[in-house]
């Protein structure tokens, strides 16, 4: 799906549960693979994950998550709830499914261009 400046933006806000860091990182491939899908096709505009205050100037091997942070274009907020719910963080316990916030955004500044194939 091709970008739309006219769809609704939501932020996600996905913590992760406590604990949740080791399965995170053991399936994080399959998870970036599918953002970067989502990334192409213009629903996920901006994405990663939130890093523990500690791990701001760490080393790859030593940050710590503990959650994920999203901007996703799309046609309602159900339709979010189902990308989301795709995830495979959120299939297999990374993301906290009773904090996970989804909110529409009104954006004050431009989102990045959609990545061209």
């Amino acid at each position: 799906m091709a970008t739309n400046q006219d769809l609704p933006k939501f932020v996600v806000w996905a913590p992760d549960y406590a604990g949740a860091q080791e399965t995170r990182l053991a399936i994080r491939p399959r998870h970036l693979e599918n953002a970067h899908r989502l990334t192409k096709e213009g629903v996920i505009r901006v994405g990663g994950g939130v890093l523990t205050d500690s791990s701001a100037n760490a080393a790859p091997a030593d940050r710590k998550f503990f959650g994920s942070c999203l901007i996703i274009e799309a046609e309602s907020l159900e339709a979010v709830r189902k990308i989301v719910e795709s995830d495979v963080y959120y299939k297999e316990g990374v993301w906290d499914k009773e904090k996970l916030q989804i909110l529409p955004m009104l954006l004050a500044t431009s989102l990045p261009p959609v990545p061209s194939e």
